[in-house]
């Protein structure tokens, strides 16, 4: 049974950019939806400056009838398209959008494709757009192996290669897959995506949904989710492809979603959930239980690490934002939106979800910071926060 919230519920019908002066000032709307249920939306400024936000969409993550879809804010406007579906399999549940412009100006929308609740049965797919996302390609198998995933953005290094960050998941044989080891890696390609080589991330055994960003010294920093729902955790690099193990930082993370990016005065800033496992008023069994078979007489993976777990149902909110002036070591806060954060269940028809959660954020012109969130899982709210805002924090 949901936890009981007296907060009212929001207009997801507010579709016109508002000024809010808390807990920050900054300028909101929700993106028009389409389903029941919206969740891990992703951003991205086109070299035209217009921005796409795609998202995954249906009645439940997991279900066959999730799909991505998109909608558009032309410059200048105050709000956003109509949602477009554009992925059509109704076999498989497919998930975690990212859109990615390449150098010659096609826009590249990546994502998951897997069987129900079975993320070690998910491959990457990809489609191509020659017009900035108004038509797109036929799919086609971009990563294979089972169990490949992706959340975060394309990354292009210094010396021209590609570099998609993705986690693997894994589970042995007759095991439900429920994230006891996951890992990260990397796909790097020289040619402009035609061809792609693996690195893993060192022992990164937990720490899932990297992203990479060039620091102000051109080195790299990497952030991860935590499957264990404790901390957000880091790694560093020199070159964008061999990475240290992930340690810990002082941030907490409920085995939620995380974003980063370096503004031009070199603070990291960071969109992300303030809670952890110590916030927990229940656990979840994994993150599809409510959509099992009754038929499905497996057995939840086993621990594979040092007894630990992955954890679900720790709360999703406060959603904040983090920043650090030295490059991720030491960290301040401050609440963007507020809520009790619910997700022991994911199911939106119902309403019974409550999370505000996975965030996108870009940098926009005159370093403006636009950021995506799920919204109880019912809507994608978009806000925009002004240079003045972020560097004075």
């Amino acid at each position: 049974m949901a936890a009981i919230f007296e907060e009212p519920a929001p207009d997801f019908e507010n579709f016109v950019l508002t000024p809010k002066s808390h807990p920050v000032q900054h300028t909101e709307c929700f993106i028009p939806a389409a389903t029941p249920q919206c969740h891990a939306s992703n951003l991205l400024i086109l070299d035209n400056g217009e921005m796409l936000c795609a998202w995954f969409g249906g009645t439940q993550e997991g279900k066959p009838d999730i799909s991505i879809y998109l909608s558009r804010r032309s410059i200048g406007s105050t709000s956003w398209t109509k949602a477009k579906k554009v992925t059509f399999d109704t076999t498989r549940s497919e998930q975690n959008p990212v859109l990615f412009q390449t150098p010659s100006g096609e826009v590249w929308l990546l994502y998951t494709s897997q069987h129900l609740g079975d993320q070690d049965s998910a491959f990457v797919k990809k489609q191509v757009s020659l017009d900035n996302g108004y038509t797109w390609s036929e799919p086609e198998a971009l990563f294979t192996e089972p169990g490949t995933f992706i959340r975060q953005p394309v990354v292009i290094l210094e010396n021209g290669s590609w570099v998609v960050p993705t986690f693997r998941c894994r589970s042995e044989p007759g095991e439900r897959w429920v994230g006891n080891d996951d890992i990260s890696a990397i796909r790097v390609s020289q040619d402009q995506g035609k061809t792609w080589i693996e690195r893993e991330v060192p022992n990164s055994f937990g720490a899932v949904h990297m992203e990479i960003k060039q620091l102000k010294d051109r080195s790299y920093l990497a952030l991860f989710r935590s499957r264990w729902a404790d901390f957000v955790y880091k790694a560093t690099s020199s070159n964008g492809i061999d990475w240290s193990e992930p340690t810990a930082t002082t941030l907490p993370n409920p085995n939620a979603g995380i974003c980063f990016d370096v503004l031009p005065s070199g603070r990291v800033l960071a969109v992300y959930n303030h809670s952890s496992r110590l916030n927990a008023q229940g656990r979840r069994e994994g993150l599809y239980d409510d959509i099992a078979a009754a038929d499905d007489v497996r057995s939840n993976q086993a621990s594979k690490h040092a007894g630990k777990e992955a954890f679900w149902g720790a709360p999703r909110a406060p959603l904040c934002l983090g920043w650090s002036d030295d490059d991720g070591k030491s960290w301040k806060h401050r609440i963007l939106e507020e809520g009790d954060g619910y997700c022991m269940t994911n199911n939106s028809e119902q309403k019974l979800n409550r999370e505000l959660s996975y965030p996108s954020m870009v940098l926009g012109e005159d370093e403006v910071v636009h950021v995506a969130f799920t919204f109880w899982r019912q809507g994608i709210k978009y806000v925009q926060l002004s240079s003045d805002v972020v560097n004075s924090l």
